[in-house]
């Protein structure tokens, strides 16, 4: 049914058929599957779209960041120690194109300016040769990069160290110890808090005792002196991929406390279920009670968590190699280039502020995990 509206002189339809149409969609709604359902309300939560999607770029890309570097991690230039972000410009007599600096000793302050010359745009060279050779994926050596400097030029777009290390390329070496560091830490924190949870939450008695005891135990300790002692306990001669092990492998142990008490408190309500009680009437074993069916109607709050907790390990292993407890050069993470900062801070008269260029990428990353997160724990639950 429809009716005539004088005021806008166009056919308008009936009320009644919006509120079918609204019913018709429910309905649809209802009789869609549960994943589709999921699908439907994580899209909704445009934040976390966009934070899933710049995450899964920046992911897939660390097994290609000495291809898509400008620089190896540790490349110094002498001639430009602690430069600024060097000017860059587009379609300047090419697609991106860098501007000359040369550098002049300021006689008042007596300390190198570095002045950009824009009267000489210089265009970058692509898929060329330049910098130190690399491993590409492991297999074969090359020195083929995405993007590389002028012939006789720098390309420099967030400056440099004090030791002439160009920051946007550590930048990006640095993610790939950063970022696995926080997967490492939650595989290992979850394989311990699920079982050790799931234990005592579905057997009780002694068992939970000796898990709660435990949670209590590591809860009341310190956990900076913690990170103090495990991380001095790392012998000075292992190599990087050793210490990088390690540093997962500490904060993964530190994490599991609070993800066993979730799955004890949720194993005690679900023990008492209806279908876990047949299952053990018809002889299924514990394991396949817990793993078939317990845990798939706790797993929405295990992803969620999983999301929530990477970034916990990420700002942990940033504060380790801030302190100087984590990472060692020659690795390169985001907490070992704070460090430097730190020190190049502290002897110098003033402080640059290009230095603190890995506080964006850390807070990018932490900002799209937590909205992440959000819209995974609201898309789990599709009927709420």
């Amino acid at each position: 049914m429809t009716r005539f509206d004088p005021d806008t002189h166009r056919v308008a339809p009936d009320d009644h058929d919006a509120e079918r149409d609204r019913q018709i969609l429910a309905r649809e709604d209802l009789d869609a599957a549960t994943w589709v359902l999921m699908w439907r309300r994580f899209t909704r939560h445009r934040l976390a779209v966009v934070s899933g999607l710049f995450l899964l770029a920046i992911y897939l890309s660390l097994p290609f960041i000495d291809f898509l570097a400008p620089y190896g991690p540790n490349q110094r230039d002498d001639e430009h120690l602690s430069a600024p972000p060097q000017p860059v410009g587009l379609f300047d007599g090419g697609l991106l194109v860098t501007y000359p600096v040369r550098a002049e000793r300021d006689m008042q302050t007596f300390r190198w300016v570095y002045v950009a010359d824009r009267s000489d745009p210089r265009p970058v060279r692509w898929f060329a040769r330049c910098g130190e050779r690399y491993a590409f994926l492991g297999l074969w050596h090359s020195e083929r990069r995405l993007i590389c400097p002028p012939e006789g030029a720098t390309f420099h777009p967030l400056g440099t160290d004090r030791l002439g290390r160009d920051i946007l390329s550590r930048l990006m070496h640095g993610a790939r110890l950063s970022l696995t560091v926080g997967l490492i830490g939650v595989a290992i924190s979850f394989v311990i808090g699920m079982v050790l949870g799931g234990l005592a939450g579905y057997f009780g008695g002694l068992v939970d005792a000796m898990v709660q005891r435990s949670i209590e135990v590591i809860r009341s300790l310190p956990e900076l002196p913690i990170w103090l002692a495990l991380s001095a306990a790392i012998p000075a001669n292992w190599g990087p991929v050793a210490v990088f092990l390690v540093i997962s492998v500490i904060l993964g142990l530190l994490d599991w406390p609070g993800l066993a008490r979730a799955v004890r408190s949720k194993f005690l309500a679900l023990r008492e279920e209806d279908y876990v009680r047949a299952a053990e009437l018809m002889g299924a074993s514990t394991g396949r009670i817990i793993a078939v069916h317990m845990m798939p109607n706790f797993m929405s709050h295990l992803v969620a968590s999983a999301t929530l907790s990477i970034p916990t390990m990420i700002l942990g292993e940033t504060a380790l190699s801030f302190l100087g407890l984590g990472l060692r050069p020659p690795a390169v993470s985001w907490g070992l280039m704070l460090n430097e900062a730190l020190a190049m801070g502290q002897g110098a008269l003033t402080i640059t502020p290009w230095i603190l260029w890995p506080l964006v990428p850390v807070m990018l990353v932490v900002l799209a995990f937590s909205f992440l997160g959000d819209g995974i724990r609201d898309a789990l639950d599709p009927y709420s």
